[in-house]
């Protein structure tokens, strides 16, 4: 991912750098569990602990000729032991698969714990806002059109249980990650000892596989980037209402807009949803990496690498953009300006309009067939009100006695009410402050 998206702590943990950390690590605890063994001499433990891991450049240069990337990085690190000859015993019964996933596994691992502590974050965010918002009433829209009256804290619910529901899928993915495997060419543990793989798993804080053959089979691989994409896209969905709620015609909702910024080179009264876009378009990213992971589950026999160069962009790139939407996402909440006097005038926009489905069941209540005469009845008022623009009442009036129907105007001035509308929410709002 370009730097423009890539925030620092989790830039570190995909850095060359830190990947290098990993393998001195790994193959250091390989060691020790050899020596510990009686499998290579003592002696050589201490050398290699005190080995400083090679430079990325130093890897680079030597790839360039080996055209093996941990080829190059034994080499480089090799060149960094002393004594040089302790180092024959780095890599002892191993294979380039049993560094490289056990590697894996920590950095997923580790770009897991700091996208929950983002997720916590959002969900705290949309929690509160939410809850600000309980009796802010705006009009409910289906298929964009006005529907029935709502109110802004219920809209956000919505989203912070989706959020801690992404938190939670998740948490249960990393365990699915965090899994290693160190056994060998095909995964037999031929040249080496199970005892190795468990010490390196618990030192590490990793599961040792099930089962491995030269790789750990990616399924687990495919739900953690499953998970990242539903998270991504339940950002996405809080941005597309701010999108919405901003447009000109709308008007609730207003991204923050700092001092000194500016919406358009062209336009100087342009406050543009400039978050919310990046946001939406981001989302996708992330998602397109769920099928090249996923592609990654099926392999010839015991392993090949057609894997191994996608995962390198697609691992990457699925955690730090997801790390960025997170932070922008929780930016664009914790920011959000709502227009409480603006929804409440958009719902009142159509003249009632919003209030012919509790109109439709009174007029049931009061003796009416639904669908021989109540129903047609408020439609026609309604398509009356819609075409010309006198309110609903007016117009439901008038048909109501065209068609010698008395109506319980004191019923409807209740029934009519917003507020009313809303007054079953209380458990959604309870269970919302209970979310952590």
């Amino acid at each position: 991912m370009i730097d423009r998206y890539t925030l620092p702590e989790m830039g570190r943990v995909w850095s060359d750098a830190h990947k290098y950390e990993l393998w001195c690590q790994v193959e250091t605890l390989v060691v020790e569990a050899h020596a510990e063994a009686g499998t290579i001499p003592a002696d050589v433990v201490e050398p290699v602990r005190k080995a400083p891991p090679p430079t990325p450049e130093r890897v680079d240069e030597i790839e360039a000729v080996t055209q093996h990337d941990v080829i190059a990085f034994l080499s480089a690190w090799a060149d960094n032991t002393e004594p040089r000859e302790a180092a024959a015993y780095v890599h002892f019964g191993m294979t380039s698969s049993d560094l490289l996933d056990t590697a894996l596994a920590v950095q997923l691992v580790e770009a897991t714990d700091i996208l929950l502590a983002k997720a916590d974050a959002l969900v705290a965010a949309l929690r509160d806002h939410a809850l600000e918002h309980r009796g802010t009433l705006r009009v409910g829209r289906t298929h964009g059109i006005h529907g029935e009256p709502d109110v802004w804290g219920h809209r956000v619910a919505d989203f912070a249980f989706a959020m801690a529901r992404s938190r939670d899928r998740l948490r249960r993915a990393r365990e699915a990650v965090g899994v290693m495997a160190i056994s060998g060419s095909v995964g037999t543990y031929s040249n080496i000892d199970p005892a190795v793989e468990r010490h390196v798993a618990r030192e590490l804080g990793l599961k040792a596989a099930d089962v491995s053959t030269q790789v750990v089979i990616r399924d687990g691989m495919s739900e953690w980037v499953g998970a990242l994409a539903i998270m991504a896209t339940v950002c996405e969905a809080i941005a597309l209402e701010v999108r919405h709620g901003q447009r000109t015609e709308v008007r609730e909702l207003w991204e923050p807009f700092g001092k000194g910024q500016k919406g358009s080179s062209a336009m100087p009264h342009k406050k543009n949803p400039i978050l919310s876009e990046r946001i939406c378009g981001l989302a996708r990213v992330v998602r397109g990496q769920i099928v090249p992971v996923m592609e990654g589950i099926p392999l010839w026999h015991e392993r090949d690498i057609s894997h191994s160069s996608v995962e390198r962009v697609a691992l990457p790139d699925a955690s730090v953009t997801t790390d960025y939407l997170l932070h922008l996402t929780t930016r664009l909440v914790s920011g959000l300006v709502v227009d409480a006097d603006r929804m409440r005038a958009n719902l009142d926009s159509t003249g009632g309009l919003i209030y012919t489905s509790t109109v439709l069941l009174e007029l049931v209540e009061a003796g009416m067939s639904r669908d021989d005469q109540a129903y047609p009845l408020v439609q026609k008022a309604a398509m009356e009100t819609w075409r010309t623009g006198v309110p609903f009442r007016e117009t439901l009036r008038e048909h109501a006695a065209q068609a010698g129907q008395t109506l319980d105007e004191a019923r409807l001035d209740e029934v009519c009410r917003p507020e009313r509308f809303v007054e079953r929410l209380g458990p959604v709002f309870d269970r919302l402050s209970a979310l952590r």
